[in-house]
């Protein structure tokens, strides 16, 4: 069976990374399986290391601890280049590029905590749906 593309909104990488107790951590835990594919871009990366580097006493967490989880990421990732094609199409202009992401990937899910910033990706035949979605279709 063949893996299914997907994107990982940042509060999902930033909520498994704060908690062992939650479906975030879960879905970061199954990555190694080869179950779904995540799919990054730089841009995306790049939101990512923000992130976490700006919430690293919260994360309980060093900055080597986040460059070598990064690392990890872009290793086991699809690297996508995105183009910016369609901006602005969501409320949240800075998200547009995870959905830009999730096209040029051929990704069929956007996971995320934010449902309502994503509701245009069904133009695109992206289902955006949260991690408790994600890991009962898993």
């Amino acid at each position: 069976m063949k893996a299914i593309k997907v994107v990982f909104d940042t509060n999902v990488i930033y909520s498994g990374l704060l908690s062992k107790k939650g479906v975030s951590y879960k879905l970061l835990k199954l990555i190694p399986k080869g179950i779904f594919k995540l799919s990054l871009s730089v841009p995306l990366l790049l939101e990512y290391e923000t992130i976490l580097l700006r919430n690293l006493r919260k994360l309980n967490l060093t900055k080597v601890d986040i460059d070598d989880f990064l690392d990890y990421l872009c290793s086991v990732s699809d690297l996508t280049k995105i183009y910016y094609l369609w901006r602005p199409i969501l409320k949240d202009p800075y998200d547009d590029h995870i959905l830009e992401l999730a096209v040029a990937s051929s990704s069929k899910y956007i996971i995320t905590y934010n449902i309502k910033d994503f509701t245009e990706s069904k133009y695109f035949n992206i289902k955006t749906i949260t991690p408790d979605e994600f890991i009962k279709i898993l």
